[in-house]
């Protein structure tokens, strides 16, 4: 077939089943766009900016019917996009990235936009490629693909110079990609480590975002075990919270009251699609068992921060069943073990909310009363979308997460200004689902302004803005041993103006009392496909238990020096005021 680069880039798109492009049309790409506009399954999405493009195709991808794709301009469109690119690589997360490049037909240099751009990704994707002719395209576009979506899944990059795009060329064969077989853990392995588990006393589960399409095997391995389940924060919705066996968020002292309590006898630990990595952890202070079992597609993981006892690599959904198997029926002694854990949980829970209610927040929106009446005002299926900063932990702590895929959050890369535009992709890719984002207000200055792309496109979705005027996370970091915050105080932020200003609309939660009422109203206008913010005027005086326990966890790493050095110099403050 004789065809532009810019038509075999849309019709090898078509083949892959992608549903939504993102990003802005530029010299480089304006012929890929055009032919974009021309079909009749892909949507291209204009955006503010290409970081929100990114996160946007982040929530596409991490919903799981499509892999999210960009398509945007070389050099700057790649440099904006590469927080989100980083944040896909470092979370696992399929991205398809394209771009247009300079033309390597007329010999000429220091053209617009000359960079390297595979030198400038290749840090954060999964591989490069860059199309030198026609017939090279479409194999490109699918290799990256195969390589996006096997084995850890991470994002892939594909340059198509734009002198491919304007001209005709011999296309050659487009093909279909194919599957590639995900590894398989051995029967032995399988024997060795549901022996572990059945000797021991007190297992336990810990599970990430490797695990969240295998919910129904983690339930009867947990069920069949009688054993607490912890999750890292990307994992949140690998299993339900309302699940009596459900502990908490995060293993170690950063975890809430019941995490810390179901686990502190722990001695053998089944590790489901996680990488023990610093936040889930609390900075490594979490203390794993010599019998640890880890489950995880990528072998790269096993023992890079804790030993492994058993290394199963494969599947999560496959191993697991194949260890039920392994497991065999429950004995009756697990029955007991069962109604035992999951009674201290369900204490331990309640009292740790009780102890948020009876908090004084001053006037202020008390965030154990905010997260009650917004996850009874949510259906399950609801999405909940979580910025990076001090509600991120708050929403791990107190709101309970209850289906696969239903909570969204920049996790090792951490990137701020994640979730307005991954609300919208979130929203895009599953538009019956009801949307929601918890955002600080130091995020929304980032991203804000990509509530303009929810508003161009009818988007009913809501945007609970925790309004403090301060970066939360860092300012309490700082408070606590330093006694002084430096460059985490912000000019106040008038959520309304913005609200008026990009033509969504605005609800104000002030105190308690406005709560249940507030979100009510703004879930009932996002209903009506406008988008909302809602400005909460949360109570921050009181830190989460990620953030004390994370706190200590790293003082505790200190030489005595050091320790007395920080701690006469926070309490030296504290004297003067």
């Amino acid at each position: 077939m004789t065809l532009t680069g810019a038509e075999i880039v849309r019709k090898t798109l078509e083949s892959l089943g992608v549903r939504y492009t993102f990003g802005i049309p530029g010299v480089h790409n304006t012929e890929i766009y055009d032919q974009l506009a021309m079909s009749t399954t892909i949507t291209p999405v204009l955006v503010a900016h290409e970081g929100g493009a990114a996160f946007m195709a982040d929530a596409v991808s991490r919903l799981g019917e499509s892999v999210g794709t960009l398509v945007v301009v070389p050099a700057a469109g790649l440099t904006h996009a590469a927080s989100g690119i980083g944040e896909a690589f470092l979370d696992g997360i399929p991205l398809l990235v394209i771009s247009g490049g300079v033309r390597r037909d007329t010999g000429r240099r220091y053209q617009l936009h000359d960079i390297d751009q595979h030198a400038l990704l290749r840090p954060i994707t999964k591989g490069t490629w860059l199309a030198r002719s026609h017939a090279e395209i479409a194999p490109a576009i699918q290799a990256a693909y195969a390589l996006a979506t096997s084995g850890e899944p991470g994002p892939v990059y594909v340059e198509v110079p734009v002198d491919l795009q304007l001209f005709r060329g011999d296309a050659g064969n487009l093909p279909v990609p194919l599957a590639t077989p995900a590894p398989q853990a051995t029967a032995i392995d399988l024997t060795r480590a549901a022996a572990l588990l059945a000797a021991a006393r007190a297992p336990g589960i810990f599970c990430g975002w490797g695990a969240v399409g295998a919910g129904v095997q983690l339930q009867a391995i947990a069920e069949r075990l009688g054993a607490p389940v912890a999750t890292t924060l990307q994992g949140l919705s690998s299993f339900p919270a309302d699940h009596p066996l459900h502990a908490s968020f995060a293993l170690g002292p950063s975890a809430t009251p019941a995490g810390v309590h179901a686990f502190a006898e722990c001695d053998c630990l089944l590790a489901v699609g996680t990488r023990f990595a610093e936040i889930p952890t609390g900075s490594y202070g979490a203390r794993v068992p010599e019998n640890l079992v880890h489950i995880d597609i990528n072998p790269a993981v096993m023992g890079a921060n804790y030993p492994v006892a058993v290394a199963l690599v494969g599947d999560a959904a496959q191993t697991l069943a194949g260890l039920l198997e392994a497991l065999g029926s429950t004995p009756a002694s697990v029955h007991e073990r069962t109604r035992r854990v999951a009674q201290s949980i369900a204490a331990d829970k309640a009292a740790y909310l009780d102890e948020w209610r009876r908090h004084d927040s001053a006037g202020r929106v008390n965030p154990g009363a905010f997260f009650t009446a917004l996850r009874a005002a949510l259906p399950r299926s609801a999405i909940i979308v979580a910025d990076d900063g001090n509600h991120t932990f708050l929403t791990a702590e107190l709101m309970p997460i209850l289906e696969p895929r239903t909570f969204l959050s920049p996790t090792d890369f951490n990137c701020m200004g994640y979730c307005v535009p991954a609300t919208i992709g979130a929203k895009l890719a599953a538009p019956a689902c009801t949307v929601v984002g918890i955002v600080g207000d130091g995020a929304l200055r980032m991203t804000g302004l990509e509530s303009l792309t929810a508003v161009g496109r009818g988007l009913g979705i809501v945007w609970f803005v925790f309004n403090d005027g301060e970066l939360a996370q860092i300012a309490q970091a700082q408070q606590i041993p330093l006694n002084r915050k430096t460059c985490s105080v912000l000019a106040p932020l008038g959520v309304a103006a913005l609200a008026s200003a990009v033509g969504a609309q605005h609800v104000a939660i002030e105190n308690d009392a406005d709560v249940v009422a507030g979100i009510a109203a703004a879930l009932a206008i996002a209903a009506t496909d406008r988008p909302v913010f809602v400005d909460v005027r949360i109570d921050y005086s009181k830190r989460t238990r990620f953030t004390d326990g994370t706190v200590r966890t790293t003082l505790a790493t200190f030489d005595v020096a050091t320790k007395a050095r920080f701690l006469g110099r926070a309490l030296w403050r504290r004297l003067r005021g």
